[in-house]
């Protein structure tokens, strides 16, 4: 993926404002609509909203890349085109303006995983390095995903489900609200993984791209979704991601299998509520949590508690589940820093979730993201947050400050 004139360097190397990118390409619109921002020529969001029709949001004014842009084609369909001429990979070219009442329940439930398997052998136990770089732990015990007690919204508030749209069809993955440095108290930020909003090095980025927090607050099985009110599945409502961003190492390396891209496949979104309700998302959930950049050791780690949605068999990703574990270390390859990893059987659809630890002064704080596991569901790896990952949400909270 190419870097747009507004990437720059972020904390030793993280470009951070105009593509999501891992490294900090930021991409995405202005307010009011998620999509669609280029370099230059890209409108800057000014919360006023700009042309539409009756159930879609845009910019105020479209960048110079989407001059052609129809917004009625786009609502009634033509954002399912994937064309490889039309699916451009720029960051420019990421557009998601809001559809409402595109994700409702039905759509949601039929979502299908977004998961990324290596093999259980993947990467060989090795020591050395410097500090915990280059190594690699023996495999984990697998720890039983348990499931969260209900209601979500009150023992998991800062945690959603991430549905977008693909060439494959709807797809899900997990998504924890972090807090915003710019913005204290009104985040509108949600860390996730970057493969659950792009496509790596073979393709560009995905569409429709919302969050849903608390979602399913109850835990309704299936038959009783079917009968759920609105409130019952999305209880906070839907968040459509106005901006987006994640490293350029995923967009460069990232594939839909195996490892590659792995160690910075990381993402934050900047969200709007669908109903234009007015409080932040913080606001809304009650919460945000705070991000460790620091890449603490796992020998400094305290107990590690991942969340998400598992929806591969034998979970069908209606409700919210966790393992707690020790982090271990997992070193997939030369051209991939070191990673976490802990045994846990949640399957594809917890991509993205978040990694809660202990931090500093006993708050729990966000460590990781899940972005992969085995094909045998027996544990999960996840980014150790650094300078990249930093510069991503940094650069999404600079673009949006005073302006939430």
């Amino acid at each position: 993926m190419s870097a747009t004139s507004r990437r720059r360097p972020a904390l030793a190397a993280a470009a951070i404002a105009a593509a999501l990118a891992v490294t900090a390409t930021a991409c995405g619109p202005a307010e009011d609509e998620s999509g669609a921002q280029a370099g230059p020529s890209a409108t800057e969001p000014d919360g006023e909203g700009g042309p539409g029709i009756d159930g879609l949001r845009l910019p105020k004014e479209l960048p110079a890349a989407l001059k052609d842009f129809d917004p009625e084609k786009w609502k009634n369909g033509e954002w399912r085109n994937w064309d490889k001429d039309d699916w451009l990979r720029e960051a420019r070219d990421f557009v998601n303006p809001i559809i409402e009442g595109l994700w409702d329940p039905d759509r949601m439930k039929d979502a299908e995983e977004n998961d990324r398997r290596v093999d259980p052998d993947a990467g060989d136990e090795s020591t050395g390095g410097e500090g915990d770089e280059g190594i690699t732990d023996p495999d984990p015990a697998p720890r039983k995903a348990r499931p969260v007690a209900t209601p979500y919204h009150e023992n998991a508030p800062a945690v959603g489900k991430v549905f977008m749209d693909t060439p494959k069809g709807p797809m899900v993955c997990s998504g924890t609200v972090v807090e915003d440095p710019r913005n204290p108290g009104k985040s509108n930020l949600v860390a996730t993984a970057g493969h659950c909003v792009h496509a790596g090095s073979a393709g560009g980025w995905f569409r429709n791209v919302v969050f849903v927090p608390a979602y399913n607050d109850s835990a309704l099985k299936a038959s009783q979704l079917e009968q759920a009110s609105p409130a019952e599945v999305a209880p906070h409502g839907v968040f459509w991601a106005t901006w987006a961003q994640t490293t350029e190492h995923w967009i460069s390396n990232g594939a839909e299998t195996g490892g590659l891209g792995a160690s910075q496949d990381f993402a934050v979104l900047q969200v709007e509520a669908e109903d234009k309700g007015g409080k932040s998302l913080e606001e809304t959930v009650g919460t945000a949590v705070p991000v460790d950049f620091g890449k603490p050791s796992v020998a400094s780690l305290s107990p590690v508690r991942a969340y998400g949605y598992p929806a591969a068999p034998p979970f069908d990703g209606l409700t919210m589940h966790t393992c707690t574990d020790r982090a271990g270390r997992l070193t997939l390859s030369d051209s991939e820093s070191t990673m976490y990893r802990i045994g846990c059987t949640m399957t594809g659809g917890s991509s993205g979730g978040g990694w809660f630890a202990e931090g500093a002064s006993g708050e729990q704080t966000l460590v990781s993201v899940t972005s992969i596991g085995t094909i045998d569901h027996t544990w999960l790896a996840g980014p150790r947050l650094g300078e990249e990952a930093e510069g991503v949400l940094e650069g999404v909270s600079e673009k949006f400050a005073g302006k939430n």
